[in-house]
């Protein structure tokens, strides 16, 4: 990190606290999204876009627990 002037985003190297959401998010996001798929012959834009749409109805539409089991798009209208 030196050598090249980067700063570390977090504390320091293996600091599991502050590495926590991170490797749920994307263990969560292999669980549902990468293994139990047959990725063979898929091009790279197309699993970029298919990553992509999986993104964004995460972000959106995604049914949530903490959310009363509503996805995020459904508590915002509800809380507005």
């Amino acid at each position: 990190m030196k050598e090249y002037g980067f700063t570390r985003s977090m504390s320091r190297k293996g600091c599991s606290a502050d590495n926590s959401a991170c490797e749920g998010f994307f263990g969560m996001l292999k669980r549902e999204f990468f293994y139990n798929r047959n990725w063979k012959g898929v091009r790279r834009a197309d699993f970029v876009k298919r990553l992509n749409d999986f993104l964004i109805w995460f972000k959106n539409d995604r049914i949530k627990t903490r959310l009363g089991f509503k996805s995020p798009a459904d508590y915002r209208k509800m809380a507005s």
